[in-house]
């Protein structure tokens, strides 16, 4: 089946689990809808002017006087419109950048920066607070502007020079001429002109990126409430060890000689004790208090949860020309415009003072390149996920908190959150020697009528005691502690060799990254990065510690960026990164996390690499496009052991009988195993976990049923619910499948045969902003949807889902790329959305075509290959010359 792209469904209600963007208020809402009356006529006249719409759209050929510019500036896009800019001087070159994101993507760029300064509220009321809190709360605009001194000057150079081509873009054209959004915004009443362009706004979406990859936060808040709910020793069963033996970690070599990693040594290590949760019941609902604080946060801030990515590098030894090839596809949140900028930054003569001749995938509003290759070497990232975020349960009186007994005062910081078409919010954020009270937000409900920042029910489910105030919950985050992670990217840009990109890369605090790299040499790396706390005894990352006790916080030191594992061309010639674990611990000392991906990616993506001595760039990207199911393997063969009824009930299981564990979007064995899979979830564990840790079949998920489902009897297949009755593995296996076969009847036919996996399993592209308005004829000039695609979560094509949700792709590889070190113009790359955040625009959505399909585009890096694919041509002249 060819996936598929229609409009999006008229859907008049997003409150959202799904999106997390609050469904507009009624005085905006009735703003809208007579915005909608006009915006009615209007796309009726635009099916032969479209005035309106192609209004912002950006101008591609030709010249443009642009004020600032010292000398003349190209831009060559190709079919695809991924702009290659020619300068002669690197203000030019990154002036040019700015005004070029501008155009593309502005007001992309505009939410990002009012989303990182916490103040969407001033843009969308109501619908912006939730996000709005937490982010004055972590105070991160204050953060990116103290690291704004701290960096270099060719960094701060940089980002001025992008900041002017920005303001150059704005100064010439009114909203209207910016970007749809604001001509519908207008409409419904919003007086605004956007502000000049700064150097802090760049910096301050790496706070969001973040926030995105922050580690292991909801783990620790996981394991304390489900152990409130089930007990210690049926918790460390939700939450399983990570499988040395099975899945083999990044580095598999070397360990810590004095304070620095050596690959050539035998590392010696050790682990951490699990401790319990402190505080009792009524710090357990404090916790839980906070989830629903996090749960309220909007995916444009990013997931924090069930993201992963892969990365690999092989060397010569293994490709058909013997020289290293780099592959990475970074699995983030699914938006529309997505989060990746194509782009090439390329200095005309290179040298110390314009050293630039990059290209790859940057973020709007960032100058530089953040993933991707220079003339020397490529490099890709995948999460690291180090544990750099404590929860601390604090004892809180008044305005002092506990420590060692004494009372010490809370700092406090008075915020004003200006909400339009409402009244303003006085937020005093608090916070202890560890951080920030994020339960201080919780108890805000009380007094915000609009907004519930708590999750419906789990306090309930986890507790009666009423009145929490004894207890806070603060948060301790690296990402909190200015640092120069800038400096990182432009170093990363301009690095040449093995020992320029180490260098490069310590000064890259967060969010801390597993690097792989590879250069023309043919030599391949892998370096960790990041800035990981050394913890007291008294506290091992896992559950949130006792921040009256001093012996659980941090001790002020990081693990020296010398001792993260990294690794020159190891023994084996291939590096694999899907987020699995780094180093056993048993070979290396220092903590950096207990929450690692599990592996069955990692494991898979080796499994692939290893059988192939002659890997190509194809086939490379076909590894990326792997959808086969290690769960699938594990639980069907207990699947066809049961004796189904005949006929009906037993349509599924025929299917699965020649199934061979492949998600492809035209499978039906692949929908019916998918749809078991969630009955199984819900009726193994849904009985007896509270609604908020329900079981989202994720990777960890996968460890835990492949772990009970020896055991016929275990007692998580008991349903808790039916008195008198226990239940074993295989009523429960029997009861998914029928459950299973009535819902595919029900959802897509009632024969087996046209059953497909894409029918279920779609992606779905919603503007975070517009898109979630609540109105369906605003939603559908943003949205689109309809892609069916294959893959699944945990997967190596990882199209992940949520299944306490539905089958719609909630994750996925945001972009796609793979570089061959012998011909750098033979790369090839794809995004996950087009370059133009443009609705209508032709490469709004352009590239998610391809991607659905499995397709790449080529990435030429030459001169003489961009003007060869070039399509159109824009010439930037300094003003007035």
């Amino acid at each position: 089946m060819t996936p598929t792209m229609v409009g999006a469904e008229n859907v008049e209600q997003h409150s959202s689990p799904e999106t997390g963007f609050r469904r507009w208020p009624r005085s905006v809402r009735w703003l809208t809808v007579i915005a909608v009356l006009c915006t009615v006529a209007l796309v009726a006249s635009l099916t032969t002017s479209w005035v309106v719409v192609r209004k912002p759209w950006p101008q591609t050929t030709g010249e443009l006087e642009i004020s600032g510019l010292d000398g003349e500036v190209q831009v060559i896009r190709d079919e695809a419109g991924i702009p290659q800019i020619y300068a002669d001087s690197m203000p030019d070159l990154m002036l040019a950048q700015g005004f070029v994101h501008a155009q593309d993507r502005f007001f992309e760029m505009d939410v990002r920066r009012h989303a990182t300064a916490g103040r969407l509220s001033e843009l969308f009321g109501e619908a912006g607070i939730e996000s709005d809190l937490v982010v004055r709360t972590l105070g991160w605009r204050d953060v990116a502007t103290k690291e704004l001194t701290l960096l270099r000057p060719a960094t701060r150079s940089a980002l001025d020079s992008y900041a002017e081509g920005v303001n150059a873009y704005l100064a010439s054209r009114s909203p209207s001429e910016m970007s749809l959004e604001y001509s519908l915004l207008g409409l419904t009443g919003l007086d605004y002109n956007p502000p000049k362009w700064t150097a802090v706004d760049s910096i301050a979406w790496l706070k969001a990126m973040a926030w995105d990859l922050r580690g292991n936060m909801e783990e620790e808040i996981g394991r304390a409430l489900t152990a409130a709910a089930v007990g210690d020793e049926r918790m460390a069963d939700l939450y399983p060890t990570y499988p040395y033996g099975q899945h083999a970690p990044i580095v598999q070599q070397g360990g810590l000689l004095g304070d620095e990693f050596d690959q050539d040594v035998i590392g010696d290590g050790h682990r951490l004790l699990r401790r319990p949760p402190p505080g009792g019941r009524d710090a357990l609902t404090a916790l839980a208090e906070v989830r629903g604080v996090l749960a309220a946060v909007p995916p444009l801030l990013g997931q924090g949860d069930g993201i992963g990515s892969n990365g690999w590098v092989v060397d010569g030894n293994h490709t058909s020309t013997g020289e290293p090839i780099l592959a990475n596809d970074p699995h983030l949140g699914i938006s529309l415009p997505g989060v990746w900028s194509q782009v090439g930054l390329h200095c005309r003569t290179v040298s110390t003072e314009c050293p630039l001749d990059v290209a790859g995938f940057s973020f709007s509003g960032v100058p530089g390149v953040v993933i991707g290759h220079n003339a020397d070497i490529a490099w890709g990232f995948t999460n690291l996920s180090p544990d750099v975020t404590d929860l601390y349960v604090e004892r809180i009186k008044g305005d002092t908190w506990e420590s060692d007994g004494q009372e010490l005062p809370l700092v406090v910081r008075n915020e004003v959150i200006k909400v339009r078409d409402g009244e303003s919010i006085d937020l005093a954020v608090r916070s202890t020697g560890h951080g920030p009270l994020l339960s201080d937000l919780a108890r805000l409900d009380d007094e915000l009528d609009a907004v519930d920042l708590t999750e419906d029910g789990l306090v309930d489910q986890l507790t009666d005691i009423a009145g929490s105030a004894e207890y806070g919950v603060s948060l301790a985050w690296t990402a909190l502690e200015p640092r120069p992670t800038a400096d990182a990217l432009f170093a990363l840009n301009t690095a040449s060799d093995w020992k320029s990109f180490r260098a490069a890369l310590s000064d890259f605090a967060v969010p801390g990254q597993n690097v792989v790299y590879a250069d023309t040499e043919g030599h391949i790396g892998y370096q960790a990065t990041g800035l990981v706390p050394i913890r007291k005894p008294g506290n091992d990352g896992r559950m949130p510690a006792a921040g009256w006790k001093s012996d659980t916080a941090w001790t002020g030191e990081f693990v020296p960026y010398d001792a993260l594992p990294n690794v020159l061309d190891p023994d084996s010639g291939i590096i694999t990164t899907a987020n699995q674990a780094v180093i056993d611990p048993e070979r290396y000392a220092p903590y950096l996390t207990a929450d690692w991906d599990l592996g069955y990616r990692s494991s898979r993506i080796n499994e692939l690499l290893e059988a192939d001595d002659e890997l190509s760039v194809r086939s490379m990207g076909a590894i990326q496009l792997d959808d086969w199911s290690a769960i699938g393997e594990v639980l069907t063969p207990y699947l066809l052991g049961l004796e189904m009824p005949r006929g009906y009930y037993s349509d599924g299981q025929r299917l699965l009988r020649s199934w061979n564990y492949r998600q492809g979007p035209e499978s039906g064995a692949a929908a019916y195993f998918n749809v078991v899979w969630r009955q199984v979830l819900e009726r193994t564990f849904g009985d007896e976990l509270p609604d908020a840790l329900d079981a989202d079949g994720s990777d960890r998920w996968f460890a835990v049923v492949a772990s009970i489902l020896p055991k016929a009897s275990s007692s998580w297949w008991d349903d808790v619910e039916t008195e008198g009755v226990r239940e074993g593995r295989d009523d429960i296996l029997l009861a998914s499948m029928k459950a299973a076969r009535d819902e595919l009847t029900a959802r897509e036919s009632p024969n087996a045969e046209e059953w497909t996996w894409g029918a279920l399993h779609k992606l779905e592209l919603r503007s975070a902003t517009l898109g979630e308005s609540g109105v369906g004829v605003v939603e559908r000039l943003f949205n689109r949807g309809g892609w069916e695609v294959g893959g699944g979560g945990s997967l190596v094509n990882a199209t992940g889902w949520d299944a306490t949700e539905g089958y719609d792709v909630v994750t996925a590889p945001s972009m796609r790329m793979v570089v061959p070190m012998d011909d750098l113009d033979a790369a090839r790359w794809i995004n996950l959305t087009g370059v133009s955040g443009h609705a209508f625009h032709p490469h709004y959505t352009d590239q998610t075509d391809r991607w659905a399909r499995g397709e790449t585009l080529p990435w030429v890096f030459s001169e003489g290959a961009v003007e060869k694919a070039g399509e159109d041509v824009l010439t930037l002249l300094p003003a007035g010359g």
